[in-house]
């Protein structure tokens, strides 16, 4: 295989694919496609369905999510006559592609001298697909059927004609059919680009050169990541920790993993994990599987993806778990779990290679939706916000601050674009103090902000990690914990199951308060430099207790900037 032609070819797919995720993004309608780049594009092998590229704009928790549903497709699709061209298969199943009734991922097949040469694939996040609460999250929700409606793989385009009863099905059971018709165009029309892009490539090289080099880009990977699992330590990396609940009953949900390191070879055991919850805090198998990857990608940055970086792993996932949940627990908490595994991974793996791992990073994206009717012409809204956070501290650096969730990398809403499209007012917004676990590297601040209506609406929370924060590593201390509170006519409340709520009604003047997690520290806080105490202290995200009670920092003001005081370390009589 000549090395420049692999090059070239390898980054023309994989710029093709990130053509895909920007045209998507900057078409889609909703504002969690165009502002959140909740979506994803791919390219994948037509008989294995394996991943061949993935565009780098989307979220990374569809890395091999899409991989499966791919692969569950083709056996779905073999069966009713196979691809042809023109077709645009949909599905949102969540134990068939994973995740939540919401994201939703479509199909098509891509020909060239009339051969089935690859299957392109897209997910993106509609609005709203019904349900008993407005954007889908009902923290409340016993079945999946209460979360909105099931789309089975089915062809969206025939041959390249339209399907219409389906779409009629769809749009009957959206709150927001319209936003919701947009996006489908967005997505559907993004095959386009791929199709102009793999044409360019095939005119250029070929089909037999092409089809050698992906192959040989998968088998690469596969060869890197095994380069790298080689260095581990052999061994049994084991870590535990729960949800506070499931959203229906206040009892813990244990998660456990222990991570098998045996030569190249990966074994991700999640035996001893709670069996399938009441609420939504259930994931399907194939979204904790792909999570796995996610921090792998983390640990292991050079790692191009596609398939090949999959094949190293091996998994046991208990069928019926939260982890691996069946027809029809509900799946909404998806957007936490998957938070969790991804610090389930770094928990175990942190044991064997603390040189590499951080401490956990805020493991709960805690969205909150503001839904309603806008004042004055009666459209139906639905404002989603999934939390930022701080991540956890490194051996070698602190935690970044006001992250996107590390496993989806889901942006906040900027607060313009919010206030402008929504009938809505940010109180506050900026980072939590104290809210970083204290280490010798310290982790992440969270952030904190209030949202006031300025309408009647109904409010739903989605979060967790109240009881069980982000944990440090090697001596680092935990992080503070989700916090979630509500001002409603004048008075505070907490709800019963504090970071989860369902439909509160809100009024004009009405605030939802949330404060989000920060990071693990990292190594023992007394072991931080004076300097950098310092620095936190001034910049806000420490004050001066925690610098003098939990790092032992001797500080002293050395003058004042608009009347705050500025601190330097304490100097000694000698020093004076």
């Amino acid at each position: 295989m000549d090395p420049v032609t692999l090059a070239v070819v390898r980054g023309g797919i994989e710029q093709i694919a990130d053509e895909m995720d920007l045209h998507l993004i900057h078409a889609a309608i909703s504002p969690i496609i165009s502002e959140t780049n909740d979506c994803a594009n791919g390219f994948f092998h037509p008989k294995t369905g394996e991943t061949i590229a993935q565009g780098g704009y989307g979220l990374p928790q569809f890395l091999a999510n899409m991989q499966f549903t791919v692969q569950r497709l083709i056996e779905i699709a073999q069966a009713q006559g196979g691809f042809k061209p023109g077709d645009v298969w949909i599905v949102n199943d969540p134990y068939i592609s994973g995740t939540h009734l919401n994201d939703i991922v479509l199909v098509s097949p891509y020909f060239a001298d009339g051969e089935l040469f690859a299957l392109q694939a897209n997910t993106g996040h509609w609005m709203d697909l019904g349900g008993s609460a407005p954007g889908g999250w009902v923290p409340a929700a016993t079945e999946i059927y209460q979360e909105g409606t099931t789309i089975p793989p089915v062809r969206l385009y025939d041959g390249g004609v339209r399907n219409e009863a389906v779409i009629a099905i769809i749009t009957a059971n959206s709150r927001m059919p319209d936003q919701l018709l947009g996006d489908m165009a967005a997505m559907t029309n993004v095959f386009a680009v791929g199709r102009r892009g793999l044409n360019a490539l095939v005119d250029r090289y070929g089909i037999a050169v092409l089809s050698d080099c992906i192959d040989e880009m998968i088998r690469r990977s596969e060869t890197e990541m095994r380069s790298y699992i080689s260095d581990i330590p052999d061994g049994r990396y084991t870590f535990e920790d729960f949800f506070d609940n499931d959203g229906v009953g206040q009892d813990r949900l244990p998660i456990k993993l222990t991570v098998v390191v045996s030569g190249s070879d990966l074994l991700f055991d999640f035996t001893g994990t709670s069996p399938a919850a009441r609420g939504p805090m259930n994931i399907a198998d194939c979204t904790t599987k792909s999570m796995c990857f996610v921090a792998l990608k983390h640990l292991f940055p050079d790692v191009p993806v596609n398939g090949g970086a999959f094949r190293p792993a091996r998994f046991v996932i208990p069928e019926g778990s939260i982890l691996a949940a069946r027809r029809p627990s509900p799946v909404g908490g998806t957007t936490d779990v998957t938070q969790r595994v991804v610090s389930m991974v770094f928990g175990a793996l942190v044991q064997a290679i603390p040189d590499l791992v951080p401490a956990a990073s805020f493991g709960t994206t805690g969205v909150a939706t503001v839904a309603g009717a806008k004042p004055g012409n009666g459209d139906y809204y639905v404002a989603v916000y999934p939390y930022p956070g701080g991540y956890g501290a490194t051996r070698g650096s602190d935690g970044l601050v006001n992250g996107t969730p590390p496993g989806s990398m889901a942006k906040f809403m900027s607060v313009e674009m919010s206030e402008h499209r929504y009938p809505v007012r940010f109180a506050y917004y900026g980072i939590r103090e104290n809210s970083g676990g204290a280490g010798a590297r310290r982790g992440g601040c969270g952030t904190q902000y209030g949202i006031e209506m300025l309408s009647n609406c109904v409010v739903s929370v989605l979060g967790d990690q109240i009881d069980s924060p982000p944990r440090g590593a090697i001596g680092g201390h935990a992080a503070a914990p989700n916090a979630v509170r509500f001002t409603l006519d004048g008075k505070d409340w907490i709800p019963p199951f504090r970071s989860k709520a369902e439909k509160i009604p809100g009024s004009h003047g009405d605030v939802l308060h949330v404060a989000s997690p920060g990071g693990g520290g990292f190594g023992s806080p007394v072991d931080r430099d004076a300097a950098d105490v310092v620095t936190d202290l001034n910049g806000g995200m420490i004050d001066l207790d925690v610098a003098r009670r939990i790092y032992g920092a001797s500080v002293e003001v050395s003058h004042t900037v608009l009347d705050r005081p500025v601190y330097a370390i304490k100097r000694t009589e000698d020093d004076r």
